[in-house]
């Protein structure tokens, strides 16, 4: 792929947004679609398998790529890529920003390729490893390596999403990066029902689905980058000043995302010794994905540019300042979804997954799980946002300290937690070491930036206490119904989860009202100014 050089242009400002908060409310309305449309995908998975065999022989194949992908892709994008891509863009010339953006892209795409060839080669020998407890079963064994051969290549065009979704963000265009997962999904969802019947196994038509969807997230972002001038060329420049200043700084940031990584894998081998178990974690961490990726991963997305472009200008205060913003927002959102998924999860789980092969059993072991990481949800959003400071000041030493920590405290908490609790004790333990990573960022980003406003913080959180008042009272209401005792009842049971969550939320932003939270008004402002966008644009 080739794209032409644009002209040599004067050096310009990034087009930062209004506030953090617009560019993650952006980010949140596109992620919806894609969220909701990942559960739509889920449902459909768990009816056709259910947490059988296959199932769990999919998730284990799909854990090996997309695990290489959070660490080659995601986080070197997030913590190497674009501090450095925007100060390029802020204090060069428009040429020399595409010269980067380029150089990025051959070296990523060589990596990447290299990387993709040697885990088909090895699968074999990753499966073994990472699920010790299918080594007595040789048909799963061997449909686990097959599948992961299979969706290897995801990683390739995952991984150059990723760096498109970098330099996009970096611009602050947000929208089309965070509608790439849309069409992911539909390709899993179009395989699953069009093409897998077609297999003896259809699991692997699944796959498949997988393998194009993540080169859609990448073709889908090609047209926004080319109205941009940014679209890449082919530059194998390794010595690029821009790509050696990367590669200093994704040593330590491989360093912090592999162990985060480890945490992750050390789930997975454990998890396979328990029928289901690797099933249930993943269906658990995708509902506690999905406040977190709506509002979590937007804010941390849409900070970033904004506290890159601070640390550039070495203006401290107002990167603390963002900071500050962010973690307050956070909390007005990720707090009460906390309380709302521990509270509702049987009948979350219930409505969503429990169909065709899907089990009442499976309902409990999965929402076990979901309340185990679920505890820890406010320090998974936490964490995204205080490392996100760290790589806005080129520190990617810093947080991989800290996460190595965090990785000796999951493997301990793990293997202590899990013969009381099985899979949910895995669960457990990676809450856990997430707030033992998070306290310890936090403590040491004071130190660097100055004194934090706890005294603000603490306002910020003693008013969702009491707003959250009337969310579990609805909550435990809802949850004590007799009707998710039936088998069937559907329309019913959809409809009082719906009037559970609409309650709970009116209550909540009720008492917020009242209290004339900053929060809320930011949030309200927000979407009044996007309510007048639309009517001048019509």
């Amino acid at each position: 792929m080739t794209g032409s050089s644009p002209p040599l242009d004067s050096p310009d400002s990034p087009p930062l947004p209004r506030s953090i908060t617009k560019a993650a409310g952006l980010i949140s309305l596109s992620t919806f679609a894609s969220r909701i449309l990942g559960f739509a995908r889920d449902m459909l998975l768990a009816k056709l398998f259910g947490a059988g065999a296959a199932a769990d022989a999919f998730y284990v194949a799909y854990r090996i790529p997309n695990l290489l992908r959070e660490l080659l892709a995601e986080g070197s994008i997030s913590s190497a890529f674009i501090p450095v891509f925007t100060e390029y863009h802020t204090l060069r010339t428009k040429q020399e920003t595409w010269e980067l953006a380029s150089a990025a892209f051959t070296t990523l795409l060589t990596i990447a390729t290299a990387v993709t060839m040697i885990g088909i080669f090895c699968a074999p020998s990753l499966v073994w490893l990472i699920a010790p407890g299918f080594r007595e079963d040789e048909a799963r064994l061997a449909t686990t390596t097959l599948l992961t051969q299979l969706m290897f290549p995801y990683l390739l065009f995952v991984s150059l999403a990723a760096l498109a979704m970098g330099i996009l963000n970096s611009l602050g265009a947000f929208a089309v990066p965070a509608l790439a997962p849309v069409f992911f999904n539909l390709c899993i969802i179009t395989f699953a029902v069009g093409i897998a019947p077609l297999f003896d196994q259809p699991i692997f038509g699944v796959a498949i689905g997988v393998v194009v969807g993540g080169a859609a997230q990448f073709l889908m972002q090609l047209p926004a980058l080319q109205r941009h001038g940014l679209l890449f060329g082919w530059r194998f420049l390794p010595t690029h000043p821009g790509i050696r200043r990367m590669g200093r700084l994704i040593v330590p940031t491989l360093l912090g995302f592999s162990v985060t990584q480890v945490n992750i894998t050390v789930n997975t081998i454990l998890s396979s010794h328990f029928p289901g178990g690797p099933t249930y974690l993943f269906y658990a961490m995708r509902l506690i994905q999905f406040p977190l990726g709506l509002f979590g991963v937007a804010l941390a997305t849409a900070t970033l540019p904004t506290l890159s472009a601070h640390a550039a200008r070495g203006d401290l205060p107002a990167l603390r300042d963002t900071l500050e913003e962010a973690l307050r927002m956070i909390a007005f959102v990720i707090v009460p979804a906390m309380v709302g998924l521990i509270l509702l999860r049987k009948p979350i789980i219930h409505v969503i997954f429990e169909h065709g092969a899907f089990t009442p059993a499976d309902t409990i072991h999965t929402a076990s799980a979901l309340f185990a990481f679920a505890i820890g949800l406010w320090a998974f959003a936490g964490y995204r946002i205080v490392a996100t400071a760290f790589y806005a000041l080129q520190d990617t030493f810093t947080p991989a300290s800290a996460a190595v920590i965090g990785m000796i405290s999951n493997i301990l908490l793990a293997l202590g937690l899990m013969h009381a609790f099985a899979h949910a004790g895995l669960a457990l333990a990676t809450a856990l070491a997430a707030m033992v990573n998070v306290g310890i960022l936090v403590l040491l980003l004071g130190r660097r930036v100055g004194s934090f406003r706890w005294a603000m913080l603490g306002r910020t959180l003693w008013r969702i206490v009491i707003a959250l008042i009337p969310m579990v009272v609805v909550c435990v209401w809802i949850t004590d119904l007799a009707v998710w005792n039936r088998a069937d009842q559907w329309i019913a049971k959809i409809i009082m989860l719906g009037v559970g969550i609409g309650l709970s939320l009116t209550g909540y932003i009720g008492i917020h009202a009242l209290f004339k939270s900053e929060e809320l008004e930011k949030i309200w402002a927000m979407l009044n100014s996007k309510i007048r966008l639309g009517e001048r644009t019509r």
